[in-house]
């Protein structure tokens, strides 16, 4: 990134700085959300937009996002950072307070708007999918009522580390087990990209270390449900929109892990890459299975035609 956006300023990165007496590094008061762009227009802008508001709200920031602004400021980092297309965060940090937990409502919150290139996503991905492990890692549980995108992401970082394990295909020693080698496609020496599934405190199925869970079973889809501690996704609520178009009744609940096992399809959502198809589950001690045959399954598939189509692709 050459250029980032600081408070309405285009910044050259070198520079963009916020102070050390910001609540939002002292104390992870901030939240933050990330999407990318379609055309260069940033995709379901005014319900991240929505969501950061809200949670600005109960932080007792004083954020109230203009989406015209921010539409003209992503342009602008885009074409600044020479990009057609970008991976976009954008962040709202407290802003300065005194050292010392503060019940004073911010004044001043300091706006941050990162872009960068688009990740490439190789095509097989929707086609072959991703492995989803069982993480040991429990998810934690929310700040407040419903999980905000907040700057408190230890949980997911230390997840994510558990997971780099698995996916290096290592033996690993791991609270007195022997951590298997990542399982391979069936018939191949393909390694499937993975993402790692956090479970609840109960051991119910909670989300993705960057997404939320969806899967399939004699025509009807479940997602786990927002008292579960999940984030309220943002893709996760246009697919539950887009549900009906395929012809399938939705259910939100609690569910195990071993629900996944007789599952028909499975698939993870997030704003960046869309939907991806799971086709194999993975466990720490070894076990793993194919879902679907190994690859995407026809509501998959006819759900990320529909999301496309919506979203503006």
């Amino acid at each position: 990134m050459k250029y980032i956006g600081v408070n309405g300023v285009p910044t050259p990165s070198a520079e963009a700085v916020i102070s050390v007496m910001d609540h939002g590094f002292m104390y992870g008061m901030g939240l933050f959300e990330t999407f990318r762009t379609y055309d260069g227009e940033p995709g379901l802008l005014d319900k991240h937009l929505q969501r950061l508001n809200e949670g600005c709200g109960i932080l007792g920031i004083p954020y109230e996002a203009d989406e015209e602004r921010v539409r003209r400021e992503i342009k602008e980092l885009l074409s600044l950072n020479g990009l057609s297309e970008g991976y976009v965060r954008l962040t709202v940090s407290a802003g300065e307070g005194p050292l010392g937990l503060s019940t004073e409502d911010y004044v001043r919150p300091a706006v941050i708007i990162y872009v960068k290139p688009l990740p490439l996503m190789d095509p097989s991905l929707y086609i072959r999918g991703k492995q989803l492990w069982r993480l040991r890692t429990r998810r934690n549980t929310p700040e407040s009522e419903v999980r905000l995108k907040s700057l408190h992401y230890m949980n997911n970082l230390l997840a994510r580390r558990e997971l780099a394990v698995y996916e290096q295909g290592t033996q690993h020693r791991q609270g007195g087990a022997l951590v298997s080698p990542s399982p391979q496609s069936p018939g191949s020496s393909i390694r499937l990209p993975a993402e790692g599934m956090q479970l609840t405190a109960e051991g119910y199925l909670a989300e993705g270390i960057a997404s939320n869970l969806f899967f399939v079973e004699q025509g009807k889809l479940y997602t786990p449900e927002i008292g579960t501690g999940i984030l309220p996704g943002i893709t996760r609520a246009k697919v539950m929109e887009l549900a009906p178009r395929c012809g399938l009744s939705l259910e939100e609940g609690r569910y195990p892990w071993d629900r996944l096992w007789s599952a028909e399809e499975i698939f993870v959502t997030n704003s960046v890459q869309e939907l991806v198809p799971v086709t194999q589950l993975a466990e720490p001690e070894g076990k793993n299975a194919v879902v679907g045959g190994g690859e995407i399954g026809p509501v998959t598939k006819q759900l990320i035609y529909f999301y496309r189509e919506s979203v503006g692709r």
